[in-house]
């Protein structure tokens, strides 16, 4: 059992630069004990009111140095604080808060929410075993307009999807990797270094791009990237949910549409 959905946003101020950070935090314990199911004694039950309350205290009096450096905090905090707890797993994601910048010039106090990714993290940690932690981003909406196709797939009586060489390769991202046992990383640095290859993986070179044959090449080419680059990461799970889009046949509307609509 656990408290789920725990929505702030902590405000933090270096003169008068101000800083934010929103995030939605789930927390889910497992006790020592099944007595609260079986028989209905709720002496070991830590409520979901005072679940909530820790992680605000936690956010308060520690911060938000990284989501995964939260996650880890509030692991440990159970762990250490209720002997009763068997388990624990924390979720946090972040809201794509950015500083607004007008002319060039960084907003001391202002910002835009921008959707280019959700960035989340868990961490879990059962008694007397290593606290695990994962990353990932998720809800990044990708798109490539041409080197891109597919071709040479199986086919039978049930097939009617024409093969292309060119299309439009788009799709909405999601990417986990895990970390294994915790160490002293600078989870934001790698975090964006993963975010960096997997741009990198799918749009190939800035002046030519890369051509993909699949989307299942192309998030195997993200995959590939980010274990090659980022040491720190033992395991990766992408997943490349795909966009159709088809020519409109504008012929007749009396037009000749060149794969502009």
């Amino acid at each position: 059992y656990g408290k789920n959905t725990i929505k702030f946003l902590r405000l933090h101020r270096e003169g008068k630069k101000q800083f934010v950070k929103e995030v939605e935090v789930c927390a889910h314990l497992r006790l020592t004990s099944p007595q609260e199911y079986l028989e209905g004694n709720n002496c070991l039950v830590i409520p979901t009111d005072t679940i909530k309350n820790i992680v605000l205290v936690l956010a308060k009096k520690n911060g938000i140095p990284s989501l995964e450096e939260f996650a880890i905090d509030i692991c440990n905090h159970f762990m250490t604080t209720f002997c009763q707890v068997a388990y624990v797993k924390t979720y946090v994601q972040e809201v794509p808060w950015q500083r607004l910048h007008e002319d060039g010039v960084p907003h001391i106090h202002s910002f835009i929410c921008v959707p280019d990714g959700i960035r989340f993290c868990e961490a879990e940690q059962c008694r007397n075993g290593p606290l695990i932690v994962f990353a990932g981003i998720k809800d990044l909406k990708l798109m490539k307009t041409t080197q891109s196709g597919f071709e040479g797939f199986y086919k039978n009586e049930h097939t009617t999807l024409p093969e292309r060489h060119d299309r439009i390769l788009c799709g909405e991202l999601f990417c986990k990797w895990s970390y294994g046992e915790c160490k002293d990383f600078d989870f934001n640095c790698i975090w964006k270094k993963i975010r960096e290859c997997i741009l990198e993986a799918f749009a190939g070179p800035p002046d030519c791009g890369e051509y993909s044959p699949s989307y299942q090449k192309t998030v195997n080419c993200i995959q590939m990237l980010v274990l090659s680059r980022v040491s720190q990461v033992q395991v990766i799970e992408v997943v490349l949910n795909n966009t159709f889009y088809n020519v409109v046949d504008m012929k007749n509307l009396g037009l000749t549409n060149d794969k502009e609509v």
